[in-house]
């Protein structure tokens, strides 16, 4: 099991918020340009919500997972994939400038990381706990490659990983 703990203390580490003196809006005004999505604060008040959705289900996974609580880990991994939060408050005009907003590395990571929840939650269904946890890695992986591309000034030790230079998922 000395894998499932280090999986832990990857995730716990990962999942919590950092660390340090600078509000979140200090960081957004220090970030470096490219460094982070540029967004309307509605859409980004969003988007936030919809990360706060999926660091919930994301810390919820590891209990349910090493319990072989494979419903919790199905019904988890639904919530996650269908978690479009902003989809669903969105007026359109909202959704033609989401669309215009995001860059394409983006829209295809977070295409990736909720297929990755699909394909979680349809092997928990099948309890394999093996293609579970493999895809607890994909979407773990994923979460760190588009912080270390998108939101490098909330997580900058995630910046310079090897796995977000031309890395594709």
């Amino acid at each position: 099991m000395p894998t499932i703990t280090r999986l832990i203390l990857m995730l716990t580490c990962l999942l919590l918020p950092p660390v340090s003196g600078h509000t979140e809006e200090a960081a957004d005004q220090q970030a470096p340009p490219g460094d982070h999505l540029h967004l309307p604060p509605a859409l980004m008040n969003l988007l936030k919500q919809e990360m706060n959705a999926i660091q919930k289900g994301m810390q919820a996974l590891i209990p349910a997972i090493v319990s072989g609580n494979w419903q919790e880990v199905a019904d988890i991994g639904r919530h996650i994939r269908h978690s479009y939060i902003m989809q669903q408050q969105l007026t359109d005009a909202q959704v033609k400038e989401l669309h215009q907003a995001l860059p394409p590395a983006f829209l295809e990571l977070d295409q990736a990381f909720h297929h990755s929840a699909g394909m979680l939650a349809h092997a928990a269904e099948m309890h394999n706990a093996e293609v579970v946890n493999f895809y607890l890695y994909k979407l773990t992986d994923t979460c760190v490659a588009c912080h270390g591309k998108f939101a490098g000034y909330r997580f900058p030790g995630l910046v310079d990983a090897p796995e977000n230079t031309g890395h594709k998922h």
